[in-house]
This record gives structure tokens, sequence and C-alpha cells, in this order.
């Protein structure tokens, strides 16, 4: 009974195991080809319309009428600034010097007032020797004893006809 079973031969066997390994090999690389549905390339996106002066930017504002209000704020602010702070810059060489000279001078001037003594020390204030005699009236207190009455009145008529230098001027 043994010896009544059929048997494939040794060679066949070796045969069909290395055709079964050639075809498995061959099924795992086809089927690593086969690309992944999520993986696949899609289609690119569509191109944004180009940008121009035209274009919508937002709130219903167009590109151009956006750069014009931004330029006209950046304007109104350098406009304020210069105001405010005096900057300007001198044009030409000879006002540049001036600028400097009246700079000096300033300085001078300031170094001179620092030296004059105080006014207490310059003029002597006049003591009288009695009592009895009246005292100095200053020229404001004269203006305010004047009442509004007394103020002298103007007439441009007149002194236009009897000023002969107006009237040279005039002719």
């Amino acid at each position: 009974m043994a010896t009544d079973r059929a048997t494939c031969p040794p060679p066949v066997l070796l045969l069909l195991g290395a055709v079964a390994v050639l075809l498995s090999h061959y099924i795992l690389d086809v089927a690593s080809q086969i690309p992944d549905p999520e993986l696949l390339p899609t289609d690119p996106p569509p191109k944004p319309d180009p940008l121009t002066s035209e274009t919508v930017v937002f709130w219903g504002l167009r590109l151009w009428q956006v750069i014009g209000i931004f330029s006209m704020f950046i304007l109104a602010i350098v406009i304020t600034l210069c105001c405010i702070f005096k900057c300007r810059i001198p044009r030409t060489k000879k006002e540049i010097e001036a600028r400097s000279a009246q700079r000096e001078a300033a300085k001078s001037y300031a170094d001179t007032l620092e030296t004059v003594p105080p006014l207490s020390d310059l003029t002597e204030i006049p003591t009288t020797a009695t009592s009895d005699a009246p005292a100095l009236s200053t020229v404001s207190e004269q203006v305010q004893a004047r009442s509004a009455s007394q103020l002298p009145v103007v007439r441009e008529e007149e002194d236009e006809i009897t000023n002969p230098i107006n009237q040279a001027e005039m002719g």
C-alpha cells in the first residue's frame, strides 16, 4: 500500500515551488504599482483672476480706490507732522547759510544777555528827601488815568489831505 501511492518526482515539486514563488512576487509587484485613489493627482486649482486696477479688493472698493484712499491718508499725516514740527528743508545754499548765521546770531545774543546784570542793579530808585514831595507817576499810571472819552479821535480823511507825504505817494 505504501508502494501504491502516486508520488511526484522531486524536480516537478521544485519547479512548482519556483513557479509559485515567482508568481507571488509578480502579483506583489503588480499590486504595488496600482495607485491608491487617495494619492492620485488631482486637477490643479484654477488660476486666480489677474490683478488689475478694476479688481474689487474689499468692501466693494476697487484697487485704485483703495490705493488712492491710502495715499491721501499718508499725505495728510505727513502734512500734519510737517506743520506741527515746522520741518522744512532749505532749497538753496543761501538759505542754509542764512539759517546758520541766524542761529549763530541768536546764540551770541543769548550769551550776551546772560552777562547783563539784572535791571535792579542797573537802575537806582530815587529816594525822596521829604515825604511831602509828590510820587513819580509812571506812563502806565497816566494811561490808566485817562478815560475812554479823553482818547484822541483819529480822522483819516483830514490826515490824508494835510499830510504832503501821502499826497506825493498817491499822485
